[in-house]
């Protein structure tokens, strides 16, 4: 059973857990040997008799682990089923509306599961392979049991050496096109060569995949299957370049006179981040044939070894991913953060699937420190559906806690538990959970992960001076790189875990939990600012070159006064020891210091050799490739895009005020830019924002139905107008707690507004 089970709100937020279903409904799989072994493909049909179609036909499929689902020889679900699991336990399921593909009379279903049977760093292996389907429609019947007949598909198999390294729960696929069955999916039962009646081995919510629960984020989108040039080298390899990294997979058309020859498939990234990851392998058969691989490869290249005497004729990709659209948009008159932001929306994309990864080759892990900056990413630059991907993220690490209450990722997981301190921290705090709740108002969500974050709180201790006590966790990560003053790096994020826990106990009228997380944070707070020794923050026990992380959280959390700043700015011009990961942390300080021209050269400097790469569409882990790349140096690593919020709620100051955009604000900081354009996608609309910045300023701002701003100009800029009069007394009239010391305020309410003032920012 488990070994934690969600709140009672989680559970109905992720679709309910332990849902009735039709008694008669049964996990199905094969009975030949070898059905649970890894890397097992089962196909399984059934008919089904429609007297009239219905108006919907909703079916619940559950699948250990993936499947592809067709209905009368139409593809209905590419790649179904998520990884296992919403809590170490448990499995999730879709939910799928078949009446679209129905006719009056017989209906073929064909259903190929691909059961993963092995852990990995975003799957939990059940041990056992199965499917189980049931109908939930009025007039539409649908259970699987042994009426079902199936068989293990014989041409599916593991390719040889080298496998993926072991963070990955897939496996390499061979395919043998001279075991192919043809025609399956819609062929007569007589014709089933091989196929028996399925093995019933449990009910809904039996073990061992335990409760159901429906799956919270879309089906993946389906862009089609494109053909791309190729190219055949003299050595019998085959390459295809794509237009960007993608998650796609391949698809061949060749002919070989013979068969049997073995054709290698694989991208360019079968190999990085300094370790194997998936490839796949074909065999032919005699003539001319089409062959899809169905195991989700990235990449930026297609490529194939193919031997002598088979003739490669087209190579083709069908692009798939996440469903949501890049409906922000972000342009300037500097280049250089132009192509930045195009690379980082190509790099978050490619990480966005099952879960937020920190690369799709290496690992697809949901590593916490990455995901609260994905989060970030997605706010300003994806459609609003993204925010069910994070909704999934934040339930899955509340209900994954371990029973001592300490919080670990990346999860789901099965074969990784280690405990990295910052990150949990970073996760539960400002952040992460705070920031969804101001960027969705999803109180719900809140309150369901709440009780998580209030007993992960509660192992950190503070010592004597009041600083954050060491916490060993399993992993003393803080970040890549030298010269972590890892004391002051854990205060920092603690210091923000704790403000955004008082903000969520607020929220959830727990005033006496806000109180105290408020208290610890003013004693973290002086203890901090102890380890001031009047040009930076050190802790006394470190003996490293200074960090700059810890300066730049010292100013995140409010801790730094004013009067240290500019100290501060002297260290982040010596120090250079962040991460790309962190990096996103020091430009973010800078801007809120005042100094966002220094922010932009630092930022440009450092990101220089992966914007400027004319080899690469994504942004990498570390500064570089090879020795530069930390952690094994994957080249698709979206913490790297972090830089994308700073220009988005600093640079152009936009940011929720109120929870789910009611208010919000834009005070935009152009430093050394002369114009600036954006859009935001939020609950409650775009917001649409351009400035242009020189002899005067101007701001162009499109205010969404239902929502106010509060826009705040410096008291420089000099006299401003709005829509070409003067400050009404109501546009004035903002509330005390948006306004800021050396600025005017003015509130907008929803329409197209243009503000111009004297001098420029």
């Amino acid at each position: 059973m488990h070994t934690l089970l969600l709140t009672a709100a989680a559970c109905s937020l992720l679709g309910g857990c332990g849902v009735s279903s039709p008694p008669e409904a049964r996990w199905i799989t094969s009975g030949e040997a070898g059905a649970d072994e890894p890397n097992t493909w089962i196909a399984y049909r059934h008919n089904v008799g429609v007297a009239e179609i219905p108006r919907e036909a909703v079916v619940r499929i559950a699948a250990d682990t993936k499947y592809w689902l067709w209905v009368n020889g139409d593809l209905v679900v590419f790649e179904g089923g998520l990884k296992r699991g919403p809590t170490p336990d448990d499995t999730y399921y879709d939910r799928v509306d078949l009446a679209p593909y129905l006719h009056r009379g017989e209906n073929r279903i064909a259903l190929l599961l691909w059961h993963f049977g092995k852990e990995g760093f975003s799957h939990r292996d059940s041990g056992r392979s199965g499917v189980i389907v049931a109908s939930e429609s009025r007039g539409f019947e649908l259970a699987s049991d042994s009426s079902w007949l199936c068989r293990i598909h014989p041409a599916y198999g593991t390719a040889g050496d080298p496998q993926p390294n072991f963070r990955l729960a897939e496996s390499n696929i061979r395919f043998d096109a001279r075991q192919e069955m043809a025609g399956w999916q819609t062929a007569d039962a007589a014709e089933l060569d091989g196929f028996r009646p399925a093995v019933a081995v449990g009910g809904w919510g039996d073990a061992p995949w335990n409760h159901l629960v429906e799956r919270p984020i879309p089906q993946w989108k389906d862009f089609g299957i494109e053909e791309v040039p190729f190219e055949r080298r003299a050595d019998g390899r085959v390459t295809a370049q794509l237009p960007y990294n993608m998650q796609l997979t391949p698809v061949l058309t060749l002919t070989d006179p013979v068969g049997g020859r073995l054709v290698g498939i694989a991208t360019d990234h079968a190999y990085a981040g300094g370790q194997w990851n998936v490839r796949a392998e074909y065999v032919t058969r005699p003539g001319t044939q089409t062959y899809e691989s169905l195991g989700w490869m990235n990449g930026q290249q297609i490529v194939l070894d193919v031997p002598e005497g088979v003739e490669i004729g087209k190579v083709a990709y069908r692009q798939t991913g996440y469903d949501t659209e890049a409906s922000g948009s972000f342009s300037c008159d500097d280049d250089f953060y132009n192509r930045f932001w195009q690379k980082a929306l190509r790099t978050l994309y490619v990480n966005m699937r099952d879960n937020y990864f920190d690369c799709p080759d290496r690992e697809r892990a949901q590593w916490w420190g990455d995901v609260v900056l994905l989060m970030g990413e997605s706010f300003y630059s994806y459609s609003t559906s993204a925010h069910a991907l994070m909704r999934k993220a934040m339930l899955e690490l509340a209900a994954w806690q371990k029973p001592d209450g300490a919080l670990f990722s990346p999860v789901p997981a099965g074969n990784y538990d280690s405990e990295l301190p910052g990150q949990m921290l970073a996760s539960v705090g400002h952040y992460g959970f705070w920031n969804y709740y101001m960027n969705t108002g999803d109180a719900e969500t809140v309150a369901a992960v709440y009780p998580a974050v209030k007993k992960y709180l509660a192992l950190w201790s503070l010592d004597a001076t009041g600083l954050t006590e060491f916490r060993q966790g399993g992993w003393t990560w803080g970040d890549w790189g030298d010269n972590r003053d890892i004391r002051l790096l854990f205060a920092g994020w603690h210091s923000l875990a704790l403000q955004g826990a008082a903000d969520m106990a607020d929220l959830l009228g727990f005033g006496d939990d806000a109180a105290a997380y408020r208290a610890t944070a003013e004693r973290v707070k002086a203890g901090y600012n102890a380890c001031w020794n009047g040009t930076a923050y050190r802790h006394p026990a470190y003996g490293g070159e200074t960090d700059d992380r810890a300066q730049a959280l010292a100013v995140l959390a409010g801790i730094a006064p004013e009067e240290h700043y500019p100290a501060l700015l002297k260290v982040l011009q010596t120090e250079f020891h962040a991460s790309p990961y962190m990096e996103k942390y020091v430009m973010e300080a800078l801007f809120r210091m005042g100094y966002g021209g220094y922010a932009l050269e630092r930022t440009r400097t450092r990101f220089a050799e992966m914007v400027d790469s004319p080899e690469h569409t994504t942004l990498f882990e570390g500064w570089g490739i090879g020795e530069k790349g930390f952690g094994g140096g994957t080249t698709n690593h979206a913490w790297s895009g972090g830089a994308l919020t700073v220009l988005a709620g600093q640079l152009c100051g936009i940011a929720p005020l109120e929870a789910g955009y009611r208010t919000f604000v834009v005070e935009p900081d152009p430093a050394s830019f002369g114009s600036a354009a954006i859009d935001v996608p939020t609950v409650r609309g775009t917001i649409r924002s351009a400035f242009t910045n020189g002899g005067g300023f101007e701001l162009r701002l499109t205010v969404p139905e239902g929502t106010e701003a509060v826009v705040r100009l410096p008291e420089s800029a000099g006299a401003a107008t709005i829509d070409g009069r003067e400050p009404s007394a109501r546009q004035r009239r903002v509330n005390s707690a948006w306004q800021r010391n050396g600025r005017v305020a003015f509130l907008l309410t929803a329409g197209e507004h243009r503000i111009v003032c004297d001098r420029a920012l």
